[in-house]
Order: C-alpha cells, then sequence, then structure tokens
C-alpha cells in the first residue's frame, strides 16, 4: 500500500521510512492504549528525562530495539502517552535544541 518495503522487519516491529516520517507497527502494541506516535530525539535517554522532570510518569523504560533503535514511552499529565525514539536510521534537522522537530525525523 505504501509504495516502499520496510526499512526494519523483525517478528517484534516493522518500520517503515514513509516520507521521512516513521510508520511502526508493534504487534505487542496494547489495543486499549490506541496508536502511540514517537517522536525522532537525539538522545531518548536524556529526552524521557526531560519528560519526566516535566511530570510525565515513565510507562516504558528506555530500550534497543535492534538495528540501534532506542524508544521509550512515558504518560504525559494529560494521560497521553508519548513515544520517544532514537533512531540512526533517520536524519535528525538541526534546530540548536538537541531534539528533532517531529515524528521520525
Amino acid at each position: 500500500m505504501l509504495g516502499v518495503g520496510p526499512y526494519f522487519d523483525e517478528p517484534f516491529y516493522v518500520g517503515f521510512n514513509v516520507g521521512g516520517y516513521e510508520l511502526g507497527l508493534d504487534p505487542n502494541a496494547d489495543p486499549a492504549v490506541g496508536p502511540v506516535s514517537y517522536w525522532g530525539v537525539r538522545d531518548v535517554d536524556v529526552a524521557v528525562g526531560r519528560f519526566v522532570a516535566a511530570g510525565a510518569v515513565l510507562r516504558e523504560e528506555v530500550q534497543e530495539v535492534g538495528g540501534g533503535i532506542r524508544v521509550g514511552t512515558v504518560v504525559e499529565p494529560s494521560g497521553a502517552v508519548v513515544g520517544l525514539i532514537e533512531n540512526p536510521h533517520f536524519v535528525l534537522p538541526e534546530d540548536g535544541s538537541g531534539e528533532g522537530g517531529g515524528p521520525g525525523r
């Protein structure tokens, strides 16, 4: 349907680069949570720490999921789940903040 194959294809996760954005399929996702958007960051440990310092609650510890990709999730104060991804397969914009500008970027 996308016109491109996955750049990462494992039983636990399939990742697609769709126009510079990450589309990930997780067979273990919790349907009760719904879709989770993952924001591309340069250092996922730092980003998770910033969210927690700002009042978010850690949902899933940062973990390596293969191919140098590291992810973690938090629940922000309004209850939304936010995913953070450090992905060497994507180029993040240079904005001076040390963080990316959007999902999978």
